[in-house]
């Protein structure tokens, strides 16, 4: 799939609990690449510094290589973590309150529409397939409409093609 290799999309480290993949985040996608331009940008949004933005992913094994300071301190990340889950799909209390008050309304909307998905996959092709599938589906959906170009969570136009997407996407930020 342009954009995504499969052994990303299989990539449990990539995997977020709360459903915001990792694998269409701008932070992880500018570390794949290292993107200087794009880690600038997200610096000065993210109010931090160029070399701040690096990431491998939220759920990758201890050590990590390098989780996003934000992510890093995720209460959701947490409180899977403590449940012994993988992911908020599997808990009975979702969507509770830490999800319901999530500071960033892009990624409430992605949250609410990801975690149904997953769970469903999960049930129909069991967890290992299910979140692969799932993972699969998110790199799917981050592609423009009109020129197919990969995208990232949360972009307001295709950097190739320059048309708006992001009410075709998340909405606006």
């Amino acid at each position: 799939m342009k954009g995504w290799s499969e052994e990303e999309i299989q990539d449990k480290a990539l995997m977020a609990p709360c459903g915001l993949y990792c694998g269409v985040c701008s932070i992880y996608l500018a570390t794949r690449d290292k993107n200087e331009k794009f880690k600038a940008v997200l610096a000065k949004l993210y109010g931090g510094k160029p070399e701040e933005i690096e990431c491998y992913g939220c759920m990758q094994t201890d050590p990590a290589k390098k989780i996003f300071s934000y992510c890093e301190q995720c209460k959701i990340r947490e409180c899977v973590l403590s449940k012994g889950y993988y992911s908020c799909h599997q808990c009975s209390d979702w969507p509770c309150a830490l999800i319901e008050n999530f500071p960033f309304a892009t990624g409430l909307r992605v949250m609410k529409r990801t975690i149904p998905i997953w769970k469903a996959k999960a049930a129909e092709l069991g967890p290992e397939t299910g979140s692969v599938e799932w993972a699969r589906s998110e790199c799917e959906r981050y592609h423009c409409p009109f020129c197919g170009a990969p995208l990232f969570r949360g972009a307001q136009s295709c950097h190739t093609c320059k048309n708006p997407v992001a009410d075709k996407l998340d909405g606006s930020l």
